[in-house]
């Protein structure tokens, strides 16, 4: 059968402005503290929310060895991690809860598939992911948050200016500690415990199954005995790549 010749142009122009959104480059932001006056050592603790259920290894050092930590939660972990979430609104001098997004779709305006996640695709689905993580906190008595981490933590460029016309500030890192928390223990505390002055540690706390975790406690023990002070992103200045939070 012959095609409308309509059609067929439909087709490839719809064919070429796909090709052309995966051309364009995914941007993987860094983030680090600016330096201090300080004599200890600073790194920032980041932890990813997911989804699932939460490592109380993870949680329970924290609490007990007093390491602040900012979260990033997406709507769906606040749904399934009811007393994880009252643990962490209980030890507010620790815990700052921050927006890793509704649904934990990547934050990427454009058609595009990473580690298997299919991304947002558009400005207006961005838009929805990044508003209704920050709904999903303020509904349960949280702070409107200031920072915002994608699914991925990968953004298309266009995507990280809308963000921040939203008035998020977007958290990159320095350290990717546990490597999406499939790497082992001892590669995961060997990253973590390697840190220095001024990093942004990226781990997660919502699989606790995975061996990761417990590398990332040994990890951060070894810090703390060396003497290091671990802050929140919300008590320190930074300085991040690609226009994301300055």
């Amino acid at each position: 059968m012959r095609m409308p010749t309509r059609f067929l142009i439909g087709a490839a122009l719809t064919a070429l402005l796909v090709s052309h959104a995966s051309a364009v480059p995914l941007l993987e932001p860094q983030l680090r503290l600016k330096p201090s006056s300080q004599t200890h050592p600073r790194v920032a603790l980041t932890l990813d929310a997911c989804g699932g259920a939460t490592d109380t290894r993870i949680l329970s050092a924290l609490v007990d060895n007093k390491i602040p930590a900012t979260i990033f939660v997406t709507g769906l972990w606040l749904k399934r991690n009811a007393e994880a979430l009252a643990i962490m609104k209980a030890h507010p001098e620790l815990f700052e809860l921050e927006n890793h997004g509704a649904r934990h779709i990547p934050a990427v305006d454009t058609p595009h598939k990473i580690y298997g996640l299919s991304s947002a695709g558009s400005a207006e689905a961005v838009q929805a992911e990044v508003e209704a993580g920050a709904l999903a906190l303020t509904d349960r008595g949280e702070p409107q948050p200031k920072w915002f981490r994608g699914a991925t933590a990968q953004y298309s460029p266009t995507a990280i200016a809308q963000i921040r016309q939203l008035g998020f500030r977007i958290a990159g890192y320095s350290i990717n500690g546990d490597g999406g928390s499939l790497l082992g223990a001892r590669e995961t505390e060997r990253r973590v415990a390697s840190a220095k002055d001024g990093d942004v540690i990226i781990a997660h706390i919502n699989q606790p199954t995975h061996a990761a975790g417990g590398g990332l406690v040994k990890g951060l023990l070894k810090l703390k005995a060396k003497g290091y002070d671990f802050v929140r992103l919300d008590d320190v200045d930074d300085d991040g790549t690609d226009d994301t939070t300055n």
